[in-house]
């Protein structure tokens, strides 16, 4: 512990909760349109507060969404309020299109493999500047196989195995998306007791996977969720293999800042590409927080902390030439798209700032 206290130093100071921040919303839904065909906007139907948020986000950082399929985001993306099935199998152009989204995650991969096909029909519905941050399984990331409620019930064979890495999850991506790929994220789910008990052998075990994966032209990033892990001796394991390290938003993980000490650890002068994954607001679970935010069409808890912190790194990787991809959660702070919007304004603040 005496390692990863010297890597987080000391926690930030509270800072105003933003409760009186603005909050654009959207209008509440009304039919809901049964097509599968969800239709672009036109540029001149795109909310004006999305035009001057994408309009102000640097060249080179690309803000997105964990999920393009969610109804209650009508009037914010979507010109109607369509099924979750059709905008799943039809709504990534129109989502793609936004002036503000320029990549987006797909975190279903975590709980199934995707074949190369599926990869390539999402590729073929955005533009060749557009990115995606994939997850790695679960088979692969999580060391126990999990049975009612998420416990572990047994050691799961597969985790960490780089043959299973490469066929379930690298090579259709590779096959699938190509050039399109911001990054491949290998999130650890929380270790069972078994591992969690030596956690220096499960970085050396990190170091030979991350060594037995082929040479990527994209990126890979190493998110976790036990706190205890993000030591020196972690950092410096990513570094020797070239993979970053994701700052992951979690209430499981230290806030944004306390994890970007982390990072500088890691790029010791030299920053490198940011991978961030702003997945839940801090003493949130996502039952609670998906029964508080439903429909995801306003902004509920606003994270000034968590914005300032991340609008500060996307700066910096911008000026040192970097690119950065950003991921948010409708758990977050209530609604994603509103969450990359008033992100890219703070982005965009913190550029002027410097």
């Amino acid at each position: 512990m005496a390692e990863q206290e010297d890597l987080f130093g000391h926690a930030p100071a509270p800072t105003d909760d933003g409760a009186a921040h603005a909050r654009p919303q959207a209008p509440r839904r009304s039919r809901r349109v049964a097509q599968d065909d969800v239709p672009c906007r036109p540029p001149d139907a795109v909310p004006e507060f999305f035009a001057r948020a994408g309009a102000a986000l640097p060249a080179g950082v690309h803000l997105g969404t964990s999920s393009w399929s969610f109804p209650g985001w009508r009037g914010l993306l979507y010109q109607d309020t369509y099924t979750a099935s059709a905008l799943a199998h039809t709504g990534l152009a129109a989502y793609a299109a936004s002036p503000l989204l320029r990549c987006v995650g797909i975190d279903r991969s975590f709980y199934a493999p995707l074949a190369a096909d599926e990869y390539a029909r999402y590729a073929a519905q955005v533009a060749d500047d557009f990115r995606f941050v994939v997850k790695a399984p679960a088979r692969v990331c999580d060391g126990a196989i999990r049975g009612t409620g998420g416990a572990p019930a047994r050691v799961n064979p597969d985790f960490l195995d780089p043959a299973v890495a490469i066929g379930d999850f690298i090579q259709p991506c590779v096959d699938g998306l190509g050039a399109k790929i911001g990054a491949l994220v290998f999130q650890l789910s929380p270790l069972p007791d078994a591992l969690a008990a030596d956690l220096p052998a499960v970085i050396d075990r990190l170091g030979r996977f991350f060594d037995a994966l082929p040479p990527a032209p994209h990126r890979y990033a190493l998110e976790i969720r036990d706190p205890a892990l993000l030591t020196p001796r972690l950092i410096r394991m990513l570094r020797e293999h070239g993979v970053r390290y994701c700052i992951g938003i979690h209430s499981r993980m230290p806030d944004a800042a306390r994890q970007a000490t982390a990072l500088d650890h890691l790029d010791d002068g030299h920053p490198g590409p940011l991978i961030v994954r702003w997945s839940l607001h801090a003493g949130m679970r996502y039952e609670g927080a998906r029964t508080r935010y439903e429909p995801f069409d306003a902004i509920v808890d606003p994270d000034l902390p968590t914005r300032t912190a991340l609008a500060a790194l996307a700066a910096r990787a911008v000026r040192a030439g970097q690119p950065a991809y950003v991921i948010v959660n409708n758990k977050a702070e209530g609604s994603s798209p509103l969450s990359c919007a008033w992100l890219a304004l703070a982005i965009a603040e913190a550029m002027r700032a410097r």
